[in-house]
C-alpha cells in the first residue's frame, strides 16, 4: 500500500494531506523518513508526529441525513463540510457517491471500499431515487423527452423516470439507476428548469426514513 493511502486510512487525513505531513517530515517508516509513493506493509512501523498509526482493519458505514449548505469534501475553502457533523472519530469516512452542495437526503460513509464500489459502479444498477421541485411545472412534451427518448447532455444520454409527489407538476418522484455528476440538474437545466429543491431518499437498499436532518447512524 502506497505510503499516502496507508496514512489516509489510518487517520482519516485526505491523500493530500498526508502528502503534505510526508513532505513536513511528520511522518517517519521504521524510523526513517519515507520517500514520495513508497510502500508499505503491515509489518512496517508507522509513525505519525511520533504515534504509531495502523489502518482501520474493520470497516465501517454511515447514514446520513445531509442539510442543504453543506459540500462532501474534507476542504470546504470557505463552506461547511458533511465532516463537521461527525465526531473526529468517523472522519476516515468517505462518502459513497456525491450530493451537492445545495441537495440534501440521505448520503452512505464508508471505509468499505468494496461495498462503494458495488454501490458506484454502473454496472451493478444501484437504483436512487429522490423528490425535487422545479420552479416551475413540466410540460408533457419535456415530460416524454425525460422519460422516454432521453435528453442528450454532453456527457451522454440522460434518461430517468419520473413519477407525481401530488397533483403538481412542479414536484417530482426520481428514480434513476444512473450516476452522472449533477445529472438531475443538468437535465431540467438543458430543458429550461431550475431544480429548488432535490432530496434523496434511497440509494439501492439503503432508506432514509425518517433520520433528522444533520443526524447520522451507524450501519450493521
Amino acid at each position: 500500500m502506497r505510503i499516502n493511502k496507508f496514512i489516509a486510512q489510518a487517520t482519516g487525513l485526505s491523500r493530500r494531506a498526508a502528502d503534505d505531513a510526508i513532505d513536513t517530515g511528520r511522518v517517519q517508516v521504521n524510523g526513517k523518513p519515507p520517500d514520495a509513493g513508497q510502500q508499505v506493509a503491515d509489518t512496517n512501523i508507522v509513525t505519525l508526529d511520533g504515534q504509531r498509526i495502523t489502518p482501520s482493519v474493520k470497516t465501517i458505514t454511515t447514514m446520513l441525513n445531509k442539510p442543504i449548505g453543506y459540500v462532501c469534501s474534507r476542504d470546504g475553502q470557505g463552506s461547511k463540510t458533511i465532516y463537521d457533523l461527525l465526531p473526529e472519530d468517523l472522519h476516515q469516512l468517505k462518502p459513497v457517491g456525491r450530493l451537492d452542495k445545495n441537495s440534501s437526503g440521505l448520503l452512505l460513509m464508508t471505509t468499505d471500499g468494496t461495498m462503494a464500489h458495488e454501490l458506484t459502479h454502473p454496472k451493478f444498477e444501484k437504483i436512487k431515487k429522490y423528490k425535487i421541485a422545479l420552479n416551475k411545472d413540466l410540460s408533457e412534451d419535456d415530460f416524454e423527452k425525460i422519460t422516454a427518448t432521453g435528453v442528450e447532455l454532453e456527457d451522454g444520454l440522460s434518461k430517468f423516470s419520473l413519477d407525481y409527489i401530488n397533483a403538481q407538476n412542479k414536484e417530482w418522484k426520481v428514480e434513476m439507476k444512473e450516476g452522472k455528476n449533477r445529472q438531475i440538474r443538468r437535465t431540467f437545466e438543458h430543458l429550461g428548469y431550475n431544480v429548488v429543491k432535490l432530496h434523496r431518499t434511497h440509494f439501492g437498499s439503503y432508506v432514509l426514513a425518517s433520520l433528522p436532518a444533520g443526524t447520522y447512524k451507524i450501519l450493521e
